[in-house]
């Protein structure tokens, strides 16, 4: 899927339920090895080291990837990389920024 369908906005539930769904899937599969440990969209992602330095970069690639959107290096900090909830929000703004 190259980049996401134009109507995307963090109104879209349909959307941003997609968008956490491939990024859970994705963390569950890839960084925890397939063992789905009860991710929720709070789940602190950072906090209880489910993720490091090495999976932000990897995932980095994997959202570039997955939804045709760049992640500046500015927004590789914490703020956007605690928790599903952050990293979905990321994806979408991202996206918007895009079609402007």
């Amino acid at each position: 899927m190259a980049g996401l369908d134009d109507n995307t906005n963090e109104g879209d539930p349909v959307q941003h339920d997609r968008i956490l769904e491939i990024l859970r899937s994705y963390i569950a599969s890839e960084v925890l090895d397939g063992k789905d440990i009860g991710l929720e969209p709070s789940t602190p992602l950072l906090e209880w080291g489910v993720i490091n330095s090495l999976e932000i970069a990897r995932l980095v690639a994997f959202i570039s990837q997955q939804f045709g959107v760049s992640v500046p290096a500015e927004k590789v900090v914490a703020t956007y990389f605690k928790d599903l909830q952050a990293l979905t929000a990321l994806v979408i703004e991202l996206d918007g920024r895009q079609a402007s």
